[in-house]
């Protein structure tokens, strides 16, 4: 117990520390950073990844990952795409369409990476990665190598780009942050309030432990690769409103910032440890420490190199935490 208080004390420093020092980096930015319309966009840029990060988190607490988001992400709104091109018309039907070929991508993707790593025990970093190529892959071939601009319903455009309410609140709420705050919120109850969400850190802090109190495993890791892999799928279409368009490109590297966002927020690489506000607040530094450095005109590859370094701090911790708690 002693410990669990110490490793969350530090913890909440550590995410403490870091919003202090973005913030106080943001002033280098004359006000720029503050301005509404900028935090609006932080909000909207964050939102996609982090709903594909809730879904992270409950994957890595049971101890495994998920490298073929991305990619699953870029399928998705190409099979998307195609589906509504195919449905024709502008009518919420063909968004329906669109969103159930897409979710029903995403879902296949998860489901096929929970089945294999469960039934033959192999390494999810090695089926994650197979699958990130072949989705990838299929993402290219399914539209020929060029992105999809035609056939895609206007009404699309109000989930990629949209606000809710916007006669009453104004340009304040953007269509997919309102979503992130839904699949946060569903998250946070699946995994504080319900007994999936007690079987999923059970499972990480000791599998065989689990297994024999009876805890249904192979159903239970299955479960949070299909569930993670829905939310890509959903992101996919998202995407695709964004930029009314479905390019096979999307969601390259999409990945480092999603797991960025779940161990930077405080939760275990080695299982059994997270949780989703963490996560949350992981994203959210990761988008303001990404926004911050556009407006500071910082180059690219050097906004990569503070990003991996964060990950390596945020890594080395939990390495560090986890010999305490052996001790």
């Amino acid at each position: 117990m002693k410990y669990l208080s110490w490793d969350l004390m530090v913890r909440g420093r550590m995410v403490v520390v870091l919003l202090l020092l973005i913030a106080a980096a943001a002033s280098l930015t004359d006000g720029v950073f503050l301005q509404p319309d900028n935090l609006v966009n932080v909000a909207r840029q964050i939102s996609l990844e982090a709903m594909i990060a809730f879904g992270m988190t409950l994957i890595i607490i049971t101890g495994g990952i998920d490298l073929s988001v991305g990619s699953v992400v870029a399928l998705a709104g190409v099979v998307a795409a195609i589906a509504m091109r195919a449905a024709g018309g502008e009518s919420a039907g063909t968004i329906v369409v669109g969103a159930l070929a897409a979710c029903g991508t995403g879902l296949a993707g998860g489901a096929a990476s929970g089945a294999i790593i469960t039934r033959f025990a192999l390494p999810p970093f090695i089926v994650t990665l197979a699958l990130m190529l072949v989705a990838r892959g299929l993402a290219f071939i399914f539209c020929g190598g060029e992105p999809i601009y035609e056939g895609l319903p206007q009404s699309l455009l109000w989930l990629g780009r949209g606000f809710v309410f916007e006669n009453v609140l104004g340009r304040r709420l953007p269509v997919p942050v309102m979503l992130m705050a839904m699949v946060f919120a569903a998250s946070w109850l699946l995994l504080a309030r319900t007994v999936m969400g007690r079987c999923v850190i059970a499972i990480g802090c000791n599998e065989e432990a689990a297994r024999l109190a009876g805890i249904p495993v192979r159903r239970t890791k299955l479960f949070v690769y299909v569930l993670t892999g829905g939310l890509a799928g959903l992101v996919g279409l998202l995407h695709d409103g964004k930029l009314m368009a479905a390019d096979p490109k999307i969601g390259e590297m999409w990945e480092l910032n999603i797991i960025a966002a779940v161990v930077v927020g405080g939760t275990s690489l080695f299982g059994g440890r997270g949780g989703i506000p963490g996560t949350l607040v992981g994203a959210l530094i990761i988008g303001v420490l990404n926004n911050m450095l556009n407006l500071m005109g910082v180059q690219h590859f050097w906004q990569k190199i503070v990003l991996g370094l964060v990950i390596l701090a945020a890594a080395l911790l939990d390495a560090a935490m986890a010999r305490l708690g052996r001790r």
